[in-house]
């Protein structure tokens, strides 16, 4: 029996929770800022609801598509990625160090974040076309050199670009989102191992040989000691854990903060908006987000475990990587436990760039969800009037 599919509405409606919570907070720390908003306490609040009702307007489209358009546009959307990282090199802005800013008349486009989406969707179009020719019909398409070999060739393209800007905020969290789709795909652990042994080694190698710039070093050498440059690279880090203990239980109140209303954390808007949650909303409110983020994660995760589809298997559990990574990293970072990378904490921090490539794999979540339920057998077998189950006779 062929029933109308419906949308996973817990992962809807978790996602609409972060981007209206996430909204009030970017509001909350830019409401006070006058360098920031020019005196228009509603000046990012506005930009965030255009932000966010772009991003949702895509996230529809996706949805909408059919999903053989899906599989047919995916290259092209690597390819856009590549080039707009090209471009950011030849013609970008440089924002704290990092040069991974186009701008587009009066909006501001950070190629790097929609790279992460073309990565995920080009390795899982790489193993699924392999599949399709082999005609294998398993659980996991990547079983040798020949998968991993492609999709790391796919991978590692952005990825210099983005080494190359130098973000190595967006670098991470695109290793880990790569490590984790290779990890899927079926590929033997010796490959596994391989990778991850490779990755610290270039790493230490890059530290080594000064690629870095400085100010990265900094950062790095203050997340092992925050007390070692308390005015400098350590400011970010001390300031953070200070509005965040400053919430206790249940915060002191929206809009109330007391360091977020002086201003003491910086880029509180977008790295560092979890510290508005945890002095605002306290340990109650900040829990909430991390559940609501925990819950869109799992769905994920649900969704890649209930699809036959080799493409749709790997492009969820992709997302999953990436969403999970990223929102840990940045909530670490604010926590004094990882170092200070630069990434937004996924659909609350402020950001156009960010918000369109999130809402978009979301999208591309519900698409996957929905071919997977599209068909589901009825209990019982029409032409015979008796139940369908196997041992049972009518």
């Amino acid at each position: 029996m062929v029933r109308t599919p419906r949308l996973d509405w817990v992962l809807l409606v978790a996602v609409l929770a972060l981007l209206t919570l996430g909204t009030l907070l970017v509001w909350s720390a830019t409401s006070h800022r006058e360098d920031l908003t020019g005196g228009d306490p509603t000046a990012y609040l506005r930009k965030q609801l255009v932000n966010v009702a772009i991003g949702l307007v895509l996230m529809v489209v996706v949805t909408a598509t059919d999903h053989r358009w899906v599989r047919i546009v995916a290259p092209l959307v690597y390819l856009a990625s590549v080039c707009g990282l090209v471009l950011v090199l030849a013609t970008g802005s440089t924002v704290n160090g990092s040069r991974s800013w186009l701008q587009l008349g009066g909006m501001s486009v950070q190629p790097s974040e929609l790279a992460k989406l073309a990565v995920v969707i080009g390795m899982a179009l790489w193993v699924a076309e392999r599949a399709d020719v082999r005609k294998q019909r398993v659980a996991t398409g990547g079983d040798g050199f020949g998968d991993v070999a492609g999709m790391l060739v796919i991978a590692g393209i952005p990825a210099a670009l983005i080494m190359l800007q130098p973000d190595l905020g967006t670098m991470l969290v695109l290793s880990a989102t790569v490590f984790g789709v290779i990890a899927v795909s079926g590929a033997p652990r010796r490959w596994l191992a391989l990778l991850a042994a490779g990755g610290v080694t270039a790493a230490a190698g890059a530290v080594a040989s000064g690629f870095l710039e400085q100010y990265q070093v900094d950062r790095f050498l203050a997340f092992t000691d925050p007390g070692l440059d308390p005015r400098g690279a350590g400011y970010n880090v001390e300031q953070a854990r200070i509005a965040i203990g400053n919430g206790g239980l249940f915060g002191q109140g929206l809009f109330q903060g007391s360091q977020t209303r002086s201003g003491f954390v910086p880029e509180q808007h977008t790295d560092f908006v979890f510290t508005v949650a945890g002095e605002e909303l306290g340990l109650v409110g900040a829990g909430v987000l991390i559940a609501l983020l925990a819950v869109v994660i799992w769905r994920a995760l649900r969704i890649a475990v209930h699809t036959d589809d080799v493409f749709g298997r790997l492009a969820a559990a992709g997302i999953a990587c990436w969403f999970g990574f990223q929102a840990f990293q940045n909530l670490g970072m604010c926590l004094g436990i990882m170092p200070v990378t630069g990434v937004p904490l996924p659909f609350v921090s402020y950001g156009g760039s960010s918000m369109f490539a999130g809402l978009l794999a979301v999208g591309l979540l519900q698409n996957i969800h929905l071919r997977s339920h599209a068909t589901v057998p009825n209990r019982f077998d029409r032409s015979t009037r008796t139940p369908a189950r196997a041992g049972v006779r009518g």
